[in-house]
């Protein structure tokens, strides 16, 4: 890999990309929020373990603890968590393979724990004065592009075939690939080209046109939403398909705001449960990012609910094992409340910026859709 941006890409990020705009507005923290912040981050660190990896073989996971702290404005010799930051980056770099691949898990986790990691070191890249983040980078984005299936897609295992998945397996790369280039990397534009061909494959409109017209295409007139595999439309996979366009600088595709137009629902209708993130999070960490992304007035106008409703949600305990953590709802134990507390946490930092990724979003007051 070079540090040359293709111009192609330059095309793909820039000539494209919307106007980024200041920090909305005071609205979106709260005294409740910034405290339950530090309570995450204080569950993070005290569980974290002398290896850096809060008991998790998933370096994806461990990744997401680094990502918290860093989304929290915390890096190593900054803060009195720079610690905890340099432990999780450690166990992520010391068992990288020789080929690049992030995953010390069984295979089939390879590419969801290689993503994640590659991504999180994206994010890092910069800010952690580590020599060995270069090298892993260029090996583990290397990895990304050779893996990538004939369909544009990914597998779960880091092998190239006739046909990727499933379409949370892409969001993974896409923003593995979103974070390299951001940080100067070389990606050759057909892999670009191929992911995208793949996410739009994973679209699915419902009913019939409801007089809402976003972009010229026919599809733009009815609602719809990003699917699994094809099948039924679900909140994560809504957010997932939205996150991929925004992320390889397809803003104004129409398929963003109707998979946003169906998140909004499921945010209408919010149940919350005592420990648990109001969606699993998984979901709550896709959602967020493409409503950050968006920016304007679906921001501002779900935002607010999804913060409040994690602050809500969040483990109150005399136990320090317990007290400020969430529930992942997806993976038990440790690593499932490592999971649940990473995204808590980054979730309620988006409005910081700290994080390169989220240096990149909308604020005006409506997303321009696209026919394409």
């Amino acid at each position: 890999m070079t540090k040359t941006i293709t111009i192609i890409l330059i095309c793909l990020m820039v000539c494209e990309q919307p106007a980024w705009g200041v920090v909305e507005g005071e609205w979106e923290i709260t005294p409740e929020s910034e405290k339950a912040v530090e309570r995450g981050l204080q569950w993070l660190a005290h569980n974290q373990g002398p290896v850096g990896n809060w008991g998790s073989q998933d370096l994806g996971l461990v990744a997401l603890g680094a990502m918290a702290f860093l989304s929290a404005g915390h890096a190593p010799g900054r803060s009195p968590y720079g610690n905890n930051v340099k432990k999780a980056l450690d166990y992520i770099i010391v068992n990288a393979k020789p080929s690049g691949l992030l995953n010390i898990s069984g295979e089939r986790r390879d590419m969801y724990n290689h993503g994640l990691a590659t991504f999180c070191l994206t994010q890092a890249y910069g800010a952690v004065p580590d020599r060995r983040l270069g090298p892993v980078l260029d090996r583990g984005i290397k990895l990304i592009c050779d893996v990538q299936c004939d369909d544009g897609g990914w597998d779960y295992i880091a092998r190239r075939q006739a046909r990727g998945h499933d379409l949370s397996l892409v969001v993974m790369q896409a923003k593995a690939l979103r974070g390299a280039m951001d940080i100067g990397l070389d990606i050759p534009p057909a892999v670009i080209d191929k992911a995208i061909e793949s996410v739009r494959g994973y679209y699915r409109p419902m009913g019939d046109a409801d007089g809402k017209q976003y972009g010229t295409d026919p599809l733009g007139l009815r609602p719809g939403a990003f699917t699994y595999n094809g099948g039924k439309v679900t909140t994560a996979m809504a957010a997932a398909g939205a996150v991929c366009l925004q992320e390889f600088g397809l803003y104004k595709d129409f398929r963003i705001p109707r998979s946003l137009d169906h998140i909004a629902k499921d945010i209408s209708s919010l149940k919350t449960r005592n420990g648990h993130m109001p969606f699993d999070a998984y979901a709550m960490y896709y959602v967020a990012q493409g409503l950050y992304q968006v920016g304007g007035t679906r921001w501002r106008e779900n935002y607010p609910v999804i913060r409040d409703a994690i602050v809500e949600t969040q483990w109150k305990s005399t136990s320090p094992t317990v007290d400020g953590s969430w529930d992942g709802g997806r993976v038990s134990g440790v690593p499932g409340k490592l999971f649940g507390t990473s995204v808590g946490v980054f979730v309620l930092s988006i409005p910081n910026r700290y994080l390169p990724i989220l240096q990149e979003g909308e604020f005006t007051s409506e997303n321009e859709a696209s026919d394409k």
